[in-house]
């Protein structure tokens, strides 16, 4: 494809009429900056665009793409695929909300909170969502990475941050690479051990919520009387 005019070109479009009246190609023309020899930034982000529909998941794949794998992509060497890393990282942080008006009441707002973090990893990551009394999210820390389908955590880990935001509970979240969301049996001891431990410290562990892309398993809904004796998320009547 052939450069715009320079009247048309994506920087001078989005100053006069918002980034939002750009293309994918158009914003990811101007995030790239600069082209190489033989292309220009559009040509290389027309590249991106193609590796990224022939994937099968369109513009996430961007986000879980590693940078080896962008740099496959025609034009696309180390520095331009660290571009595309940073960029996607910083808004996926932005829209993650961290703020305490942001509550967690049941499985499906940490599903909704934790899934473009959490799914675009090709190995286990565990993470820690830190609550107030009402539920409202202080923070959100990352203890462990472990492999394709396994995460080591000591749970000194996990209360680690919640006890230095002052917490009074935490939701505890890890994702399955493959895709399904259900338990293994490691999962379910390690949920065992991590209640027991917040009672002795104090902070309650209101459930363990396994998280793919499009599905979530949570542990606290399938335990019954097992791990948790009562129902114990923010907005059920308990503070």
């Amino acid at each position: 494809m052939k450069d715009l005019p320079a009247r048309e070109r994506p920087r001078e479009r989005m100053r006069r009429f918002g980034a939002e009246s750009l293309s994918d190609y158009e914003l990811l023309a101007i995030l790239l900056g600069t082209g190489t020899k033989g292309a220009s930034a559009l040509h290389l982000a027309q590249q991106v665009l193609l590796a990224a529909q022939r994937s099968g998941w369109g513009l996430r794949y961007l986000s879980w793409a590693s940078l080896e794998e962008l740099q496959t992509i025609p034009g696309i060497g180390a520095a331009k695929a660290a571009q595309i890393k940073a960029a996607l990282e910083l808004g996926k942080r932005v829209a993650e909300p961290e703020a305490p008006e942001h509550r967690i009441r049941e499985a499906a707002d940490v599903w909704l909170l934790m899934r473009e973090r959490a799914c675009g990893a090709d190995r286990e990551q565990f993470w820690v969502i830190s609550l107030d009394v009402r539920g409202g999210v202080r923070g959100i820390d990352l203890v462990s990475v472990g492999t394709v389908d396994s995460s080591l955590v000591h749970p000194r880990e996990v209360f680690r941050g919640a006890i230095g935001r002052r917490a009074t509970s935490v939701v505890v979240v890890h994702n399955h690479p493959s895709g399904n969301p259900s338990p293994s049996p490691q999962d379910w001891e390690l949920t065992r051990r991590l209640v027991e431990a917040g009672q002795i410290l104090g902070v309650r562990v209101l459930d363990h919520v396994i998280v793919t892309y499009d599905s979530f398993f949570s542990l606290r809904a399938h335990a019954g009387d097992k791990i948790w004796e009562e129902q114990v998320f923010a907005g059920d009547g308990k503070e």
